[in-house]
């Protein structure tokens, strides 16, 4: 059985609009869309039938009449006209898309509409369609078998991301689009789900009074209570909502969340480039941010607390990297004080004591309430150190990241060995600490 014939015997017992004709032999030819290809299978059709009425006149007509009524072929009808035959009634609507394809525009259009507000320049289009029609069509496929056509669900949202297209001036992206429009063409219902926007960056911390994130009063649960103020928070302040105001601000956005590569004790300070971080900020309604305007309002907000730099458009992959490179190479620098005096000669053993070691570290008593009991193993790969008093040092270590320096200088009751304390035979506790430095060669992340 040619094309032809098999066109015309699905008409025969169905009624099919161009597109779902079209879409049965969509693997042949190039470059024609599907209603095209559809038009053009009835036009050669309703030539073909023309053609043969000298030698089968009453099968011709009758083909016809069914490419007239069942194909909703204008040509067949001023053909039948033209031959002084009756023009049969149209059918109602299509077998397969009840007539959806015909309202694409409309839909297109409303779909454009819903998303008028949102700043974006990609956008991926997703079909919902009733399980019925895409079985009907399972069946349909099956019943003329079918082998070039193309999936109803498909078409749907090829042409319509086309006619975005075309309204908008935007492009189809199918990877990470700014927006994905949801689309239901039987029921005409459109969802518009909107991308978050990552912004990465490095931050430093040069106070000893906030912590990185939010922390959450645990009488209220962030709801609010007499114990905190009504605040629902510990501390007012957060290098997190300090930098991710400005951005959500700037974006129109709903909310953020904050990611970083690890995170310093709120007592300790992050100097040197500072740390990684990626800010997310969901359903975002503008997208084209002026990073250098946001940096500058970040900076003069938290002037004296915190500070950015290299601000740039990001994405979630980037998110996952940062996550994974929580364990980089840190560098701290902590000031301890010794409970008896420390000969100078001691003191420096400790550069050859915990360069290149290994160091077994159980949970700390101070965060038991918010980790895993665990023994963690961290590897130090070099230790300055420098005397400040008989009683007083400072102590430069380059570590792998998760490393509790605190507990690394007093031992934590000896869940940490070694330890300063452990190998010099004297009560050591830390006075001080910085963080100086977060080591990631990542060009995404940011550079040290």
């Amino acid at each position: 059985m040619d094309v032809l014939d098999k066109a015309l015997g699905m008409m025969d017992r169905y009624p099919l609009c161009d597109n779902c004709l079209g879409r049965q032999f969509a693997a042949l030819g190039y470059g024609i869309e599907n209603s095209k290809r559809g038009q053009a299978l009835k036009t050669s059709l309703v030539l073909r039938e023309n053609s043969l009425i000298p030698v089968a006149s009453k099968n011709s007509i009758k083909n016809l009449k069914t490419i007239a009524t069942n194909g909703f072929s204008s040509e067949a009808k001023k053909t039948l006209g033209h031959l002084n035959k009756r023009v049969p009634k149209t059918s109602v609507a299509c077998y397969l898309c009840s007539g959806a394809f015909q309202k694409i525009d409309e839909l297109a259009q409303e779909t454009v509409n819903k998303s008028a507000e949102y700043e974006y320049s990609t956008f991926l289009v997703g079909v919902d369609l009733p399980n019925k029609v895409e079985e009907r069509e399972d069946e349909f496929k099956a019943e003329f078998e079918v082998k070039w056509g193309e999936s109803i669900k498909h078409e749907f949202g090829r042409v319509m991301g086309k006619r975005i297209a075309d309204l908008t001036g935007k492009q189809a992206e199918y990877g990470r689009p700014d927006v994905t429009f949801l689309i239901s063409p039987f029921t005409k219902e459109v969802k518009l789900q909107v991308n978050p926007l990552f912004v990465a960056g490095r931050y430093r911390k040069t106070v000893r009074t906030i912590p990185q994130s939010k922390w959450y009063c645990g009488a209220c649960r962030g709801k609010g209570c007499e114990k905190c103020g009504g605040t629902g928070k510990l501390y007012s302040e957060s290098v997190e909502e300090l930098v991710s105001k400005p951005l959500l601000d700037a974006a129109l956005g709903e909310k953020t969340s904050f990611h970083a590569s690890g995170r310093e004790d709120i007592d300790a300070r992050m100097l040197g480039t500072g740390r990684p971080f990626v800010a997310e900020i969901s359903r975002p309604k503008k997208r084209l941010l002026d990073l250098r305007a946001v940096r500058e309002s970040i900076n003069l907000t938290a002037k004296g607390k915190t500070r950015v730099s290299t601000l740039r458009f990001s994405n979630r992959d980037v998110v996952r990297r940062l996550k994974k490179a929580e364990s980089a190479q840190k560098e701290y620098r902590v000031t301890v004080e010794f409970e008896h005096k420390v000969p100078e000669k001691t003191l420096l053993s400790l550069e050859s004591k915990l360069s290149s070691v290994q160091v077994r570290q159980r949970t700390p008593l101070r965060v038991m309430h918010r980790r895993a009991d665990l023994v963690r193993e961290r590897y130090i790969y070099k230790v300055k150190v420098r005397r400040l008093s008989p009683k007083k040092a400072e102590l430069q270590i380059r570590c792998q990241g998760g490393l509790y320096v605190k507990e690394l200088v007093s031992g934590d009751e000896g869940r940490t060995v070694p330890s300063v304390s452990e190998l010099l035979e004297n009560k050591a506790k830390p006075l001080r600490l910085d963080v100086l430095s977060v080591i990631m060669e990542d060009k995404h992340i940011g550079e040290t």
